[in-house]
């Protein structure tokens, strides 16, 4: 593989370039979680039923894989720092559309621009930390970067489902384009100049920069690692507000303190995960982590009727390990691609975890029934996924080359 071309930026530049990062990662997070809880005021303003609101959520998601798919062909044409501007200042604009839309089909292309454009801004984030960031501190800048997910669930959901009670469904979507006008002057002062992959890029067509990410074994190796740890979350999580509430008594009041305490412990835990990947070793702290999340994915999805301290424990321990596979994991794979093709690995690993989260959901749907008195059967069905998806990650980061 041929050497790094990372920038060796001062220590306190860095801080604050990974800190922006992490400032736009938590904008078009926020973005995308924001649409779920505004369905009871979307269904009833535009009159959709449930499927249609369900592809409104749905097509930020599938747009962002799309893009990233896209993106394998002509992202590592151009320097590091423009498309990125280029790609937010996109988001921020769309972001405001979906804000102003007065109609169900004005909101819904403005849902899939802001899905595609944030779908290139995860690939070039990723890839400008791989790149102004040395191996050795990586997982701490991943560490930081991704613990934008945790303050999006403790600070962003919370404070724009405030403003759309107060001021309307559309305040939240102003108020993040808002945000975005800001931290894009950030990302425009903190992110340097990077154009080291062009003076290495060889012009191909579309299909040859396709075929060069796809035949490099190491590539497909890292695409698996990334499918696995991403199956083995999203088969649980998108149905643990129903298991949680049908057969373990919680009430729907108490479902947000799930995600309150999850999100702040998992915010103060991805830094630690990321200091201990590059004391220890990324693929060491990654399979410790995989391992220890095992006990709560398992009791997570066999939970009887139990108090809610116990719940909380529980979730919170999930969210903490399974979150924390991903500070050393995606450090690995963004280290996974020489740097001229960097950035197009980067955007079809994006594409590749789309679909993962995607299947996992689906999967994870078709595992669990009702019994006839209402109760969620089957639940225990995706931990046993969840563990082999586990088991299969386990194996497959120790075979991941990185630069």
């Amino acid at each position: 593989m041929n050497p790094p071309a990372t920038l060796s930026p001062t220590p306190a530049s860095e801080r604050f370039l990974l800190w922006v990062l992490a400032a736009v990662q938590f904008t078009h997070i926020v973005d995308f979680m924001v649409m779920m809880p505004l369905g009871p005021q979307l269904t009833k303003l535009f009159g959709l039923t449930d499927a249609r609101f369900g592809l409104l959520v749905s097509a930020y998601t599938l747009a962002a894989g799309a893009s990233g798919l896209l993106g394998v062909f002509f992202i590592d044409r151009f320097e590091r720092k423009r498309l990125m501007l280029f790609a937010y200042a996109g988001f921020g604009l769309s972001t405001l559309a979906c804000g102003l839309a007065p109609t169900y089909g004005s909101l819904m292309l403005a849902r899939i621009a802001a899905g595609a454009c944030g779908g290139l801004l995860s690939a070039s984030v990723q890839t400008i930390i791989a790149d102004t960031v040395p191996f050795e501190r990586r997982g701490r800048a991943m560490g930081i970067v991704m613990s934008a997910f945790s303050l999006s669930t403790v600070a962003g959901v919370p404070a724009s489902l405030w403003l759309a009670s107060h001021h309307g469904w559309n305040a939240p979507f102003v108020g993040i384009a808002i945000a975005a006008l800001l931290v894009w002057a950030g990302a425009a002062a903190a992110v340097p100049r990077i154009d080291g992959h062009l003076r290495a890029h060889e012009r191909r067509s579309p299909a040859q920069t396709m075929a060069a990410v796809l035949r490099e074994p190491n590539h497909l190796r890292a695409f698996a690692l990334s499918s696995t740890m991403l199956m083995s979350s999203f088969c649980i999580i998108p149905y643990i507000t129903i298991y949680t509430t049908t057969n373990v008594g919680m009430t729907m009041e108490q479902i947000p303190l799930i995600y309150l305490v999850g999100g702040v412990a998992t915010f103060f835990s991805s830094r630690l995960w990321g200091w201990a990947a590059d004391r220890y070793g990324k693929v060491a702290v990654f399979r410790v982590l995989a391992v220890l999340a095992l006990a709560p994915m398992l009791t997570l999805t066999h939970l009887p009727v139990v108090p809610l301290a116990l719940v909380l424990v529980v979730t919170t321990l999930f969210f903490v390990l399974v979150s924390g596979r991903m500070v050393p994991g995606m450090a690995l794979i963004a280290s996974a691609s020489a740097p001229q093709s960097r950035g197009a690995f980067m955007s079809l690993n994006g594409a590749v975890q789309s679909a993962a989260m995607g299947v996992a959901s689906y999967v994870g749907g078709l595992l669990i029934s009702r019994t006839a008195d209402g109760q969620v059967a089957g639940y225990g069905n995706t931990g046993w996924l969840a563990l082999a998806c586990t088991l299969a990650a386990f194996w497959l980061v120790a075979r991941v080359r990185h630069d």
